[in-house]
C-alpha cells in the first residue's frame, strides 16, 4: 500500500471535476499527449506543425503541463517519505521473476540508469518507451485523455483506445514481462 497525502476520496472527485471544468471553460480538450506535440511544434516552428497552431490551441495545455512538472516537484519536496508495502504473494512473484531489489517504486534491476545496457533495461526503457509513444500517436491520445475525457464525453473512439491499453497492459503482464525477465 502506498501511503499519501491526498486521500482517495479528494483525489477521486477532484479528477472527476476536471472534465466538466473544461466543457465549462470552452470544451477544452484534456490530456498529456497533445501538450508533447505542442512542445516539439514550439521547439521546431515552421518545420514542424502536426497540424496544429500551438500560438492559438497550446496556450492552456502547456500552462496544464508545466503544473504537472511544479507538482511534482512539491510533491517529490514536500510529501512525507513513501511507505510502500507488497503483499507476500507480489513479493514472491517478483522473486520468481528475477527482482530482488523492491525498495522504491521501481525495480533497480530494470529502471536505473545501469539497467538500460542490459537486456531487461532497454525492452522497458527503450522498446517501452517507444511503443507507448506509437500507441499513443495511433489512439489520437494517451490514457488520462481517453479515459477521463473521452469516456465522459461517450466517445466510441475513446472506450475502443481504454480497452485496447487494458488489454496490452494485461498482455504485457502476463505473457511478455515473464518471458522477458526469465
Amino acid at each position: 500500500m502506498l501511503t499519501h497525502p491526498l486521500h482517495w476520496y479528494i483525489a477521486g472527485p477532484l479528477i472527476g471535476l476536471v472534465v466538466p471544468a473544461l466543457l465549462l471553460l470552452g470544451n477544452k480538450p484534456f490530456g498529456i499527449s497533445s501538450n508533447f506535440t505542442h512542445v516539439c511544434a514550439m521547439i521546431s516552428p515552421g518545420r514542424i506543425t502536426y497540424g496544429r497552431d500551438w500560438k492559438r490551441v497550446g496556450g492552456w495545455n502547456l500552462a496544464f503541463l508545466g503544473g504537472i512538472f511544479v507538482g511534482a516537484v512539491a510533491a517529490w519536496q514536500l510529501a512525507p517519505p513513501l511507505q510502500l508495502s507488497l503483499a507476500p504473494a507480489t513479493v514472491d512473484a517478483l522473486h520468481r521473476l528475477g527482482l530482488t531489489d523492491l525498495t522504491g517504486l521501481a525495480p533497480h534491476e530494470v529502471f536505473a540508469w545501469s539497467a538500460l545496457f542490459t537486456l531487461k533495461g532497454f525492452a522497458a526503457i527503450v522498446v517501452g518507451g517507444f511503443l507507448v509513444g506509437f500507441g499513443t500517436a495511433y489512439a489520437g491520445g494517451c490514457t488520462s485523455g481517453h479515459a477521463i475525457a473521452g469516456l465522459a464525453d461517450l466517445q466510441p473512439a475513446s472506450l475502443l483506445a481504454v480497452c485496447g491499453f487494458f488489454a496490452g497492459g494485461l498482455a504485457a503482464t502476463y505473457f511478455v514481462l515473464p518471458i522477458l525477465f526469465r
